[in-house]
């Protein structure tokens, strides 16, 4: 088909992996970000051999494992006494999967798609928040008007876009997490030679190293009712942390302490119910959390965004027409997708049971022996 004008809405790793994927094409993109700078809050990312295949598709991959780490082996376990519950070997990631592993700090890797959407020409556009979608145009919030043949929502868990398709809001799951970033020094060493996780009733700590390891981060999970402050930034205090993980075992404890004062963030985990459909027509299409936001207990959630972008690319690419691109997008995308909302859900259960000492036992369900790994967004069929 001849070339459409796209218009990305949302300025996050889904929104630019397929602005690079559409530019690299021929397409003519437009991505709105409505923040007044391109910048990634957060933290650490996990990009598991299926993510970093659509980075390989996109001649990025080297460039963002050298910005990352790639582990060795990773451990989960005991959140009382530490004791090890399973331990995985990460060492043959690129022999068996034709990818790497990486941890990646959130900026490091926004800065990288950045750069390659500006060397391939896009039109990327800042406070250029969405307040409406009318047809194939976006409406700004200062008035301005973007034309385009088609529109991709890629806006997060508070997608505008979605708005077309339900009105419903994000519900809370019943999860609140803290985040921070913290030197590797003294007992963190040792944490960062062995990533993982510490697993047990209502609550779960992840740690993992970016930075060339010079950083750890560290991600505390736990259960919590009526939660109901919005934001990914919202400030919290240390002694949060000691009352909510006091009795866990020396290595947590050492976490903790070595977190700095003030740069302690807490947030709700929000996710979306499955929509049977993530197209309208020939005019509108949503990728990643827009369209499947999950809880984090998978690890998949970028991963799936860039999956999306990857083969909504060749669905566009390689179709008669719009139209039929984006059926053969859904086609292709949406079961696995809904697949990895509901066992993301199901792992947190998993993780946080009260029998932590039988973890896997039953038979392990992760992205390992699920298969999740194998997938290859490059040449499943579209």
């Amino acid at each position: 088909m001849s070339k459409a004008r796209i218009t990305i809405v949302g300025g996050g790793i889904g929104g630019f992996t397929a602005a690079i994927a559409l530019l690299r094409q021929g397409f003519a993109v437009t991505l709105l970000e409505a923040a007044p700078a391109f910048a990634e809050v957060g933290a650490g990312v996990t990009l598991s051999p299926n993510a970093m295949k659509g980075y390989v598709h996109l001649g990025l991959a080297e460039r963002i494992a050298a910005a990352g780490v790639e582990p060795a082996r990773q451990r989960i376990q005991h959140w009382q006494d530490g004791r090890l519950l399973r331990s995985i070997d990460r060492s043959d990631m690129r022999a068996r999967y034709g990818a790497p592993y990486v941890y990646i700090h959130r900026a490091d890797l926004h800065a990288i798609l950045v750069d390659a959407a500006e060397t391939a020409g896009g039109r990327l556009l800042t406070d250029a928040g969405v307040v409406a979608v009318e047809g194939t145009t976006a409406v700004l919030h200062d008035g301005r008007r973007v034309e385009s043949d088609l529109i991709i929502g890629a806006d997060g868990l508070k997608s505008v876009v979605r708005r077309l398709f339900e009105p419903a809001a994000p519900h809370f799951t019943g999860h609140v997490a803290w985040r921070a970033l913290a030197p590797v020094e003294g007992a963190l060493k040792d944490l960062v030679e062995w990533p993982g996780m510490h697993i047990g009733p209502n609550r779960m700590v992840v740690r993992y190293p970016v930075r060339g390891a010079r950083i750890v981060n560290m991600v505390f999970f736990a259960r919590q009712d009526g939660w109901t402050q919005d934001g990914w930034t919202i400030p919290a205090e240390r002694s949060d942390l000691e009352a909510t993980f006091a009795g866990w075992a020396p290595e947590v404890q050492a976490m903790i302490a070595a977190v700095p004062e003030g740069r302690i963030y807490k947030w709700a985990i929000n996710a979306r119910r499955p929509l049977d459909s993530w197209i309208i027509d020939d005019k509108v299409a949503l990728l990643g959390d827009a369209a499947h936001a999950m809880t984090p207990f998978m690890g998949q959630g970028a991963a799936c965004a860039i999956e999306d972008a990857i083969v909504l690319s060749r669905a566009l690419g390689d179709s008669a027409s719009t139209g039929e691109a984006l059926r053969r997008y859904v086609a292709a995308r949406h079961e696995r997708a809904t697949f990895i909302q509901l066992e993301s859900n199901a792992n947190a259960d998993r993780m946080q049971a009260a029998n932590t000492e039988l973890f896997g036992m039953e038979g392990l369900r992760n992205e390992d022996t699920l298969g999740l790994l194998n997938y290859d967004c490059r040449t499943v069929p579209v």
